[in-house]
């Protein structure tokens, strides 16, 4: 029988204070992480101009996606883009999820997403494994809120909402709103009909998540 975690239902905001002021979490790697990722300025630049002055480092190309949400299709379209000045930095660098949750250290597996970052954090044992860029559900479509449990998943379904789309990798999170997460386009901004959308490269290995619209 699975369990609900009750203290799961928390926001990422205090997620962030945990981070900060749990005692177990003291040690000088978390330090010199965080201190490391507060310390990373942004600058604006024409997206055109960047790729074709940057854009064929492949590590640093992944990197603008990220921070700007996006894929490579779409940033091509963009006017501006955000560029961190350094780039030697890993993925998780440039989110805002906390490296460690000493809380969570009994939870196997979990996904936070976040509606404010259009972003999410992939944990195991309180660890952040994996972090990247999402596009939630538009206005008019929103993401559904709380926690939810994967319930099937896919290498490759089609959308209940049009029958001409193919979503790969799907994990499905509300049977009756056909919604759940699973590569698509991203354009940099919420634009789906409910689901998440992320890029192909993301693991698929987990089964829980949390979704926060705050």
């Amino acid at each position: 029988m699975r369990k609900i975690f009750l203290f799961l239902n928390i926001m990422i905001g205090s997620l962030l204070l945990i981070q900060c002021n749990t005692p177990e979490n003291k040690d000088s790697k978390s330090k010199s992480t965080e201190k490391q990722r507060k310390q990373i300025s942004y600058h604006i630049d024409f997206a055109k101009k960047w790729i074709k002055n940057a854009g064929n480092d492949s590590q640093h190309y992944q990197i603008v996606l990220a921070i700007n949400r996006t894929d490579r299709a779409n940033l091509s379209t963009m006017d501006s883009i955000i560029v961190p000045d350094d780039m030697g930095n890993s993925i998780e660098h440039y989110f805002p999820f906390p490296f460690v949750i000493p809380s969570l250290e009994s939870i196997s597996k979990i996904i936070f997403f976040s509606y404010p970052s259009q972003s999410f954090g992939a944990y195991e044992k309180g660890q952040l494994v994996y972090t990247g860029p999402t596009n939630m559900g538009r206005k008019k479509d929103p993401t559904p809120t709380g926690l939810f449990y994967t319930n099937w998943k896919a290498e490759e379904s089609t959308s209940t909402f049009n029958d001409e789309w193919e979503l790969r990798w799907n994990f499905n999170i509300e049977n009756k709103l056909g919604v759940g997460w699973h590569q698509y386009a991203l354009p940099g901004y919420p634009a789906s009909h409910s689901c998440l959308r992320l890029t192909e490269k993301m693991p698929v290995t987990y089964t829980t998540g949390q979704i926060n619209g705050n």
